[in-house]
């Protein structure tokens, strides 16, 4: 098997993220975005120790599991991975993809018994309270397109209308804004020549209160009157409620959402949602979990975690706390609460935020979690992470583990930074206690895991 074969196979497993494991009589190959059960065929681009990687070119026979999918754009955008399987299908898949990467990370022959599988989401459909579509055409020279990335291209782009992981009210908004733009004629940005417009639309709803912000990103290249814009946008039926509409500059060249200045064109800069009984407001850019009824499920299980253990009412540290969400809820049962997060947008939302719900014991301070541990005076008798995607800092972990807390609760986005970290708490006499996923992310291949690490220096790592 070399780079530019052909190859054909049955898909035995699919591994954390979207690693289909393509069996062929030359060897196992990998190729993203295939189903289990799936024949397919791709085409090796990848040959490195023996391992060979794959595009998908085609499905030649469905997978058993499969069913018709609700969205016609399933397999051309990039946003979803398993929304042609069953729900409970897809449920089973990343359970048993976080059980063998924690299992791995575990020494061998330890006990698995502290991992009690995962918690579906109480939505599956119209779910998320936060996107970011992109401006670009559907194919070189094409029309004005405004949704997600083609799956497998950095420029074209699908118009995200009929997405299901939105409501109605995004569905709505993202065809005004496209039709109004093709109408006005405005460029959009292209990617390769750094010239053009229109960028991105962010568009955050809450699923609890309905309040809608919409933030449209352009560069500075060109100047429009918003005026008719945001009236255009007032004057759409929704079933929520308009609070904000903004217009954001960014001018860098990275395709990410940056904010080089941002003028309000009607009502607020933010958002209000509700969690478990407590009000937060939500900032542009500020971290949120996007699917709001499961962040529910997400955080009173770990609250359940840490109550049913036996904590102490003491000192915690909440570090990664973005806009405070479980600073708060972990404050009634706390002496204190020291949340810690490098977004300062979102630690000023997070002072709000306790004063808005008459929390007392709350402070929070803005900055990297590396470098503030070595300011704060008080220490932790209970520490919360809740990391970004690639999980605790290296440097920051032994930190961490050296305040010898009795527990720790590592709240985990990406399920393989969790597992990377398990040997350092191993190795520093933690070990995990309870432990279970919560999808936070139905159809995509990202979910969520809660760890609690109880610390006993009588158990090293040979003998977990």
């Amino acid at each position: 098997m070399k780079k530019g074969d052909l190859i054909e196979g049955i898909v035995s497993e699919v591994k954390f993220p979207n690693k289909g494991i393509v069996e062929t009589e030359e060897g196992a190959v990998v190729v993203k975005n295939a189903i289990t059960g799936q024949r397919v065929q791709a085409r090796v681009n990848k040959k490195r120790k023996g391992k060979a990687e794959g595009a998908l070119l085609s499905v030649l026979e469905r997978s058993p599991l499969e069913r018709e999918t609700p969205c016609p754009a399933f397999g051309t955008c990039g946003g979803c991975t398993y929304l042609c399987l069953p729900y409970e299908e897809q449920l089973k898949i990343k359970e048993g993809q976080v059980r063998e990467l924690l299992t791995e990370a575990m020494p061998q022959g330890a006990s698995m018994d502290w991992f009690h599988g995962i918690i579906g989401s109480p939505a599956v459909y119209g779910y998320r309270n936060k996107m970011e579509f992109s401006f670009g055409d559907e194919y070189k020279d094409g029309p004005l397109a405004l949704g997600m990335h083609r799956r497998g291209s950095f420029y074209d782009l699908v118009n995200a209308d009929p997405c299901v992981i939105v409501d109605e009210d995004y569905r709505k908004i993202l065809g005004a804004v496209r039709t109004y733009w093709t109408r006005n004629g405005a460029s959009f940005y292209h990617r390769l020549r750094h010239t053009g417009w229109l960028r991105h639309l962010l568009v955050r709803k809450a699923s609890l209160t309905g309040e809608i912000l919409i933030d449209l990103v352009t560069t500075s290249q060109e100047e429009y009157d918003l005026t008719d814009f945001a009236q255009m946008l007032l004057g759409l039926s929704l079933e929520g409620r308009i609070v904000g509409i903004l217009h954001t500059v960014n001018d860098a060249v990275a395709d990410v959402i940056k904010d080089d200045g941002t003028q309000i064109l009607y009502g607020q800069d933010y958002f209000t949602e509700s969690l478990l009984g407590l009000s937060f407001k939500v900032t542009p850019f500020s971290f949120f979990q996007t699917n709001s009824r499961g962040a529910e499920v997400l955080y009173e299980t770990a609250r359940t975690f840490l109550t049913d253990a036996g904590m102490k009412k003491g000192v915690v540290y909440d570090l990664y706390c973005g806009t405070g969400t479980i600073s708060q809820l972990m404050a009634p049962v706390s002496e204190k609460v020291i949340g810690v997060e490098i977004v300062e947008e979102a630690v000023v939302a997070a002072r709000e935020n306790a004063q808005r719900n008459g929390i007392g014991n709350c402070e929070f301070i803005a900055g990297d979690v590396l470098k503030v541990l070595d300011e704060i005076e008080e220490k932790p008798d209970l520490i919360i992470l809740d990391p970004p995607r690639d999980g605790v800092h290296p440097k920051a972990l032994p930190k961490i583990l050296r305040y010898g807390v009795e527990q720790i609760l590592y709240i985990s986005c990406k399920p393989t930074s969790l597992a990377r970290d398990i040997p350092a708490f191993l190795d520093a006499g933690y070990r995990p206690v309870r432990g279970v996923s919560v999808d936070q992310f139905p159809w995509t291949a990202n979910v969520e895991t809660i760890c609690l690490f109880a610390n006993d220096p009588m158990i090293n790592k040979a003998s977990c």
